[in-house]
């Protein structure tokens, strides 16, 4: 066996945030994401999983969702959580493998809207409302958290790239 203990480096951790009156972009804290998802037919789970955890419950598809929470999650609570969910569905641990970064403000709808198709206007994306979208070239999870706040959820490999595209993108409102 191995004294090689591998760690996790927060995806975000040499960037700091960048805001003004009109934009804010930040990093909130890499805590738990888990991906619930339920065979065909079942009945929407969300307000049965915003019952099981502190956070956010965040639409994906059909039958799919994730749990988000900034504080992680320890493997014990994660296995909990796994068994409470059989057998109407099952969860997946991507806490190491998403980032999610916010954005806030009266502006951060125009940014967003500068590198995605979405109609992120409050009466076609409210409060609430999540979508999967391209922004640019990546792949993002994206949610109306309140009046004038995004979250994004990407996958690790792209924050970086994904925090300097909506660094630029936000650049005029600084």
């Amino acid at each position: 066996m191995s004294d090689f203990r591998p760690f996790l480096r927060s995806a975000l951790v040499a960037k700091t945030t960048i805001g003004s009156a009109e934009v804010k972009l930040s990093a909130p804290p890499e805590g738990a994401v888990i991906h619930v998802l339920a065979p065909p037919g079942e009945q929407d789970l969300a307000s049965f999983l915003s019952g099981l955890v502190k956070g956010g419950v965040r639409t994906v598809s059909p039958g799919q969702w994730f749990i988000v929470g900034d504080v992680p999650m320890t493997q014990e609570n994660i296995k909990t959580l796994f068994e409470t969910l059989e057998p109407r569905a099952t969860g997946v641990d991507q806490s190491a493998g998403r980032v999610r970064i916010r954005i806030d403000g009266k502006q951060a709808g125009r940014v967003l809207s500068k590198g995605t198709a979405l109609d992120l206007s409050a009466d076609a994306f409210p409060v609430g409302r999540s979508a999967t979208t391209l922004i640019g070239h990546i792949a993002a999870h994206i949610t109306r958290i309140d009046t004038d706040s995004f979250e994004l959820m990407v996958l690790r490999s792209f924050a970086e790239c994904l925090w300097d595209d909506l660094t630029r993108m936000s650049a005029e409102y600084r």
